[in-house]
């Protein structure tokens, strides 16, 4: 009989346990919405900061400037002010100069729930992660599983290292490729037109271990290049012209760099994945985060990573872990959405080149890079290029300093110059926000018509 009362109490405890957590659990979510706690804050903060109207011509934020109250005020794009952002400036500069790849925030803006990240204040405090390395696993992971699913490089029994952008990852494969014991240093050279970081950050960065030699194509024939120390930065899709570009120089005492920051399906056709000893990418040309500041590099040899990690632990201690974290989100993503963000990219990309081709066209004083249609694996398709930039060219030859045509109406690019190239050639900035590309075709057909009369667009 006392068992039996016994039992029956370790019934109805467990029942009342099984209740009370049924009750708990209706609690916690109602209506299928979990109830925030701690990070309720955070999330009233970030949507009041994304819901302030700036009339599709700017961006609030919650770091940017604020007003009386703390509240914070519109961002404005080029050529457009006032509290909201609605006043447009007449007489303003287009600006296609910088490569902030803000074309692909309207991207972000339709997946805002799933990119959203609320972090915790105690949140990877430690200068390492568990396993005592500066670099997260899981990320390196995902960022596998990215260029898998894209199929623009090989990482299987490969090492994957990161830095801030691309820009440091170069830096670090420079010094990891020089030569440790040598009475001259490593020539390192890029073919014209090149990207410009490349020659200035290698003259900055100059040492016993290596020295910027200029335009690889002047070396080509030197008898004493076999036996030199050669270091070849090749960037491919090519910043400014968007080609794909293979090495100049091949040998035992040659090394190279492939810059692949642009090899992804919205540039350029991906016609097979890269191979090659030592990739770099950058998330910012992949999701439009240049501000993150997150690059990687993906290489063959673990001697290179080994000396690549030391650069890294020796100049910055790794890289921020909430920019690591970021990463991991958006690439998080960016897999969840498969083709999402490639076809918005390249259908935005395709439209604009399209829109200049029409305009440029309408004279013979201006022309553009080739753009040869290749074979994507990607879309399984033959596809044209759809560049980051354009490779203006200025064709006359009273117009020797295209750069100075440019600026006198109203538009500033990039000078050739900085690319190693004569000053005939300008820059042009596709990747900006749909204000700057609208306005950079606005000024290049008024440009165009009033040297050649009035054509329609």
């Amino acid at each position: 009989m006392m068992k039996s009362i016994v039992s029956s109490k370790y019934l109805a405890c467990l029942v009342g346990s099984i209740i009370l957590n049924l009750l708990f659990i209706i609690n916690i979510y109602v209506g299928g919405q979990w109830k925030l706690s701690w990070s309720s804050r955070a999330a009233i903060e970030a949507e009041t900061v994304a819901a302030i109207y700036c009339s599709g011509h700017g961006r609030a934020y919650l770091d940017g400037l604020v007003v009386v109250g703390n509240k914070p005020v519109c961002d404005c794009n080029t050529c457009f002010t006032g509290p909201d952002c609605s006043q447009f400036i007449p007489h303003c500069t287009a600006n296609a100069d910088g490569g902030d790849p803000l074309f692909l925030e309207p991207f972000w803006m339709q997946h805002l729930a799933s990119s959203a990240l609320v972090v915790a204040g105690w949140h990877q405090m430690s200068y390492t992660y568990s396993g005592k390395s500066f670099f997260s696993e899981e990320l390196a992971k995902v960022v596998r599983k990215v260029h898998a699913s894209v199929g623009n490089a090989v990482t299987q029994n490969r090492f994957i290292i990161f830095g801030a952008g691309s820009t440091q990852v170069l830096s670090a494969a420079v010094f990891a490729l020089s030569p440790e014991n040598t009475s001259s240093p490593a020539k390192v050279v890029t073919s014209v037109p090149y990207y410009p970081v490349d020659k200035q950050q290698t003259q900055y960065f100059s040492s016993q271990k290596f020295k910027y030699e200029g335009d690889a194509y002047r070396w080509k024939n030197r008898s004493d290049c076999s036996i030199t120390n050669m270091i070849e930065i090749v960037t491919s899709p090519n910043n400014p012209d968007g080609q794909l570009k293979k090495a100049i120089f091949h040998g035992p005492n040659v090394k190279t760099i492939y810059d692949h920051a642009y090899y992804w399906p919205h540039f350029t056709p991906i016609p097979a994945p890269s191979d090659e000893d030592v990739m770099v990418f950058t998330l910012s040309k992949l999701t439009g985060h240049a501000g993150t500041r997150l690059g990687w590099a993906v290489i063959k040899d673990e001697t290179v990573f080994n000396r690549m990690m030391i650069h890294m632990q020796m100049n910055s201690m790794g890289v921020s872990k909430d920019a690591q974290l970021r990463a991991f989100k958006l690439l998080n993503v960016v897999l969840e959405e498969g083709t999402g963000i490639f076809d918005f990219a390249y259908q935005t990309l395709k439209s604009r080149w399209e829109r200049l081709v029409q305009t440029v066209s309408l004279s013979n004083r201006f022309s553009l890079q080739e753009n040869n249609p290749q074979y994507c694996t990607f879309y399984n398709k033959v596809r044209q290029l759809s560049p980051a930039y354009a490779w203006l060219k200025c064709e006359r030859e009273e117009d020797k300093d295209c750069y100075a045509v440019l600026e006198a109406a109203n538009i500033i690019g990039r000078q050739g110059n900085l690319f190693g190239v004569e000053d005939g050639y300008v820059r042009l900035s596709l990747v900006r926000t749909q204000d700057d590309f609208d306005i950079l075709i606005e000024r290049l057909h008024k440009l165009i018509t009033e040297e050649d009369g009035d054509k329609p667009m």
